[in-house]
């Protein structure tokens, strides 16, 4: 259902929107974990450091697919804040046209350069393998990944949040259930595992886009729209670009820390695999509530409504905090007993359960922390303030890679040192990302 995010309550209103996507982000992170957790528990040990390595690959195809939901979701909701509509729908298919030709393009690189990535990652041996294999399915499931994160995005930029959470909990479910039947019943390994999410992920997109383009064409405009602009293009990459980059300069810092991490040996990684991922599920919940503030902000904005920013800023805080009260307790009370979810029973993983448990109680005090950055973020990013948002994010991404490896080359810390880089980074990012939103230059946000 499409609503106006300019009317009613601040919090009542970012809190209705808000929740829908937090429930998205759960079922989604729960078939992200089981691929591990499948793999880890029926697979054995290799299979999860195969998935674990291929990981901070994997996120450098979600960034391109996430920068440029955000590049679209800031512009359309600004444009559906300000009622200008025939605008509206030229950009949505602009991106969706640009975007299915970027992944192409994508997709093909990534499958000639799949070997090379593994190498540069100094991937071990044992892992290199199935790490090649279970990337190769997963690239080729790229156009799907593309299509659905900008389907989502338009979604949430005309205020609904319900349609994608219903798509993502087939999918989800869906998926679950084929990595199970794959890896227990047909022995299909971290194939299975690959295969679960590409059929799971491909159902999904082609159900997003065509209720996506009924949903458009409710939406009345005196003239019919032009179906692709090169001004509306450039429009949109002004805010993709530069969330492309942010989001794919993560990555590549990932990349980094995979690499030290590779250099440890495949328990370490093992370990570090599963401690990731659940680290990502809470990170995740964080982003998508600031991708909800994003979406009230630019309408806002479009709308002339700034001060309404304000009251949805208190509001997004005071739900990530309730968020991130379960994930900080689970994880540095229970998080041995939850690293375990993802390890073989029968085998000795005593070096991966310390290396998750480690990591797990390194960082999660620190989520109060992190969850004030990423909401400062998704103001920033919602007014268009990308300079800003960009300056924030590399502040934490340089000072996790440098001190990663700073920490890691000293023999008390060994691999602790590296998730030690974690709090510092997200600390200095926080008081960066607040201070950026006190000057207030945000408010200058354009239709």
């Amino acid at each position: 259902m499409i609503k106006d995010l300019t009317e009613g309550k601040s919090s009542s209103v970012l809190w209705r929107f808000s929740i829908p996507m937090f429930v998205s982000v759960i079922f989604q992170q729960l078939y992200n974990i089981a691929d591990s957790a499948i793999a880890g528990k029926f697979a054995g040990e290799s299979a999860l450091a195969a998935v674990g390595a291929s990981y901070p690959i994997t996120m450098i195809f979600m960034a391109v697919a996430v920068g440029s939901n955000i590049g679209c979701s800031v512009v359309i909701s600004q444009l559906f804040g300000a009622k200008k509509y025939k605008e509206m729908k030229t950009a949505v298919s602009t991106t969706l046209l640009s975007c299915g030709a970027l992944s192409a393009v994508l997709t093909v690189l990534g499958l000639l350069g799949t070997n090379g990535l593994l190498l540069l990652l100094n991937t071990p041996e044992d892992v290199f393998g199935d790490g090649a294999l279970y990337l190769r399915i997963y690239i080729g499931g790229f156009l799907f990944l593309f299509l659905y994160n900008i389907c989502t995005g338009v979604f949430t930029s005309l205020g609904d949040s319900r349609t994608p959470l219903y798509f993502l909990i087939g999918s989800s479910l869906s998926n679950i259930f084929l990595d199970y039947w794959f890896v227990t019943s047909f022995h299909m390994g971290v194939a299975g595992v690959a295969w679960a999410t590409f059929l799971a992920q491909g159902a999904a997109c082609i159900l997003a886009f065509f209720t996506l383009l009924y949903r458009l064409k409710k939406i009345q405009t005196k003239e019919k729209p032009p179906v692709f602009s090169c001004a509306m293009l450039k429009r949109v990459s002004r805010i993709a670009i530069p969330s492309i980059l942010q989001q794919s300069f993560i990555s590549i810092g990932n990349i980094f820390i995979q690499w030290r991490v590779n250099g440890f040996g495949s328990s370490v990684i093992a370990g570090y695999s599963a401690a990731i991922k659940l680290n990502t599920f809470t990170i995740t919940s964080f982003t998508t509530l600031a991708n909800g503030l994003s979406s009230f902000t630019a309408q806002n904005v479009g709308a002339g409504k700034t001060d309404r920013v304000k009251e949805g800023l208190r509001a997004g805080i005071l739900l990530a905090f309730l968020i991130a009260v379960p994930f900080a307790l689970a994880f540095f009370f229970f998080g041995k007993t939850m690293i375990l979810l993802f390890l073989p029973g029968d085998a000795d993983v005593g070096a991966a359960l310390s290396t998750g448990t480690a990591f797990l109680k390194t960082v999660s005090p620190f989520y109060f922390v992190v969850s004030v950055k990423l909401m400062a973020d998704g103001i920033l990013r919602g007014a268009g303030a990308m300079k800003y948002f960009m300056t924030a994010t590399f502040t934490d991404l340089v000072l996790r890679v440098v001190l990663a490896f700073l920490f890691s080359e000293a023999p008390a810390f060994g691999s602790t040192g590296i998730w030690m880089s974690w709090p510092v980074g997200w600390t200095t990012a926080t008081v960066v990302s607040c201070l950026f939103y006190k000057t207030g230059k945000w408010r200058r946000g354009r239709v």
